[in-house]
């Protein structure tokens, strides 16, 4: 599973080394949506994407992706609960995106490596 990998560890490191993004929170704009809101769009629309691109992906396939994403959310919830309702920087969403295509990699990885056959 992804979130029992080295490299679920290693992405888990590269957000906190740049935690120093979620401390300083000028320039947000306060109709912008939350860091929570973003990491959850963001989420969806990459795992919806690995499901589309891997049609031969099982029910229960793809409940357990679903299932990892909801631990992934978890884990983010923890690591930035103190920001997590702010309203998100252009620099926050810009790294929240690449984050969500690092995410996205791990489970093509692990597809393509047969982890979910």
């Amino acid at each position: 599973m992804v979130t029992d990998s080295d490299g679920y560890v290693q992405i888990i490191e590269y957000l906190t080394e740049h935690l120093s993004l979620f401390e300083n929170c000028e320039g947000a704009n306060i109709n912008s949506p939350s860091v929570m809101e973003v990491i959850e769009q963001e989420l969806s629309e990459q795992i919806i994407l690995v499901c589309s691109q891997n049609e031969k992906l099982s029910f229960n396939q793809r409940n357990t992706i679903i299932r990892e994403v909801d631990a992934i959310v978890y884990d983010l919830e923890e690591i930035l609960s103190g920001v997590v309702n702010n309203p998100v920087t252009s620099e926050q969403e810009s790294f929240l995106k690449e984050f969500s295509l690092l995410i996205k990699n791990m489970f093509d990885t692990e597809i393509h490596s047969g982890v979910f056959s």
